[in-house]
């Protein structure tokens, strides 16, 4: 599997590449949250239906989550690359001359009505409406695509390539690699019989954010973050889940997860006096909606990978202990509206409190 270098490694040109890439990718975060999030509770609210609050339980390390998926809940997946995917990869990321971002592909679907009247260059990440092609097209079943632009060698440009791209790599596959690299086989995924096999794809799903039995994007997610491993440059995958009502960041920084939660009014309070912020504008800047009772905010939890999701530091082969935990929670964030550009996230440790 690729290890990374830090960008301090790199050479200039690489450099500027991860540099810029980075910034985008904090752009393409906020217009995710948007979205995925503050975009959904508009929708419910139009329909005059209580929002769905993800319960604080589901947020900790391999909880399960079971439910049916909320209609007014925007759902979609994403791959963000830092580079271009190599063709050979094809087969397994399944973008095609039949679904590259075309006037005449996005024409085809009867389902999509673009914002704005379709340029070429609104599949450039440049563009002031390329975050409204994202919404636009985001329904469409599977993947976009979005990486740097192959048609153009000596500079940087990140573009939406192919939409409609299927995640084909086999869930063995996946698994064997990952047991591998973390040294719990030698070759074959069912060399140790099938249960140890079977816990070790258990262990795959937790070791990217996710119960084993999800289904549908999110086992996409899960096969190409693992796939995306395999390239030498850096990759971003986001899911928002209908069912989860949740938006989830996998990254070579690792599994990053945003919801909507409903924080008391006393506890925003207590924020306020904190971090030295009015509670006026700690209501403006951290809250979606309010009443007299509590605010609508954006949590952040961002979880962190223990020993046994790593390549043991000796290499030696060591054996599955499936009940050890292979994610912890590491951070929890209250942020600010994407449109609040000055205000810092908050520390808001709230996940192991009572719901």
């Amino acid at each position: 599997m690729q290890i990374w270098p830090y960008r301090h490694h790199l050479s200039q040109k690489c450099r500027l590449r991860r540099s810029l890439y980075e910034v985008l990718r904090d752009q393409m975060d906020m217009s995710l949250i948007q979205l995925a999030l503050i975009d959904s509770y508009g929708n419910f609210l139009r329909e005059k239906t209580p929002y769905p609050f993800v319960p604080k339980r589901e947020l900790k390390p391999r909880a399960r989550i079971v439910d049916y998926e909320y209609s007014n809940h925007n759902h979609f997946l994403i791959i963000f690359c830092e580079g271009t995917i190599p063709s050979e990869y094809k087969k397994y990321i399944r973008f095609f001359d039949h679904n590259k971002l075309t006037k005449d592909a996005v024409e085809k679907m009867p389902i999509v009505t673009l914002h704005d009247k379709y340029t070429n260059n609104l599949r450039y990440f440049n563009n002031p409406n390329f975050p409204n092609l994202i919404t636009d097209l985001s329904n469409i079943d599977y993947a976009l695509l979005i990486q740097n632009d192959p048609s153009i060698k000596r500079q940087n440009r990140y573009m939406m390539t192919h939409f409609h791209v299927r995640v084909d790599w086999p869930i063995d596959n996946a698994t064997e690699e990952m047991a591998q690299e973390y040294r719990y086989i030698t070759k074959d995924l069912y060399e140790r019989g099938e249960k140890y096999a079977n816990h070790l794809e258990n262990k795959l799903f937790e070791n990217y954010g996710f119960h084993h039995s999800v289904g549908g994007r999110r086992t996409a997610t899960v096969v190409a973050s693992q796939l995306l491993k395999k390239m030498p440059f850096v990759s971003t995958v986001y899911v928002s889940s209908a069912e989860s009502r949740a938006l989830t960041r996998i990254s070579e920084r690792g599994v990053s997860r945003y919801v909507l939660i409903k924080v008391p009014l006393p506890e925003l309070k207590k924020l306020a006096k904190e971090n030295n912020i009015p509670f006026k504008t700690l209501l403006k800047n951290y809250t979606i909606d309010s009443d007299e009772s509590h605010g609508v905010g954006i949590l952040n939890v961002v979880y962190r990978n223990s020993t046994y999701s790593k390549p043991p530091d000796d290499g030696k082969l060591r054996r599955l202990m499936p009940d050890y935990q292979w994610l912890s929670v590491s951070d929890q964030l209250l942020l600010p509206l994407p449109n609040k550009t000055e205000a810092f996230p908050l520390k808001y440790h709230t996940i192991y409190s009572v719901d």
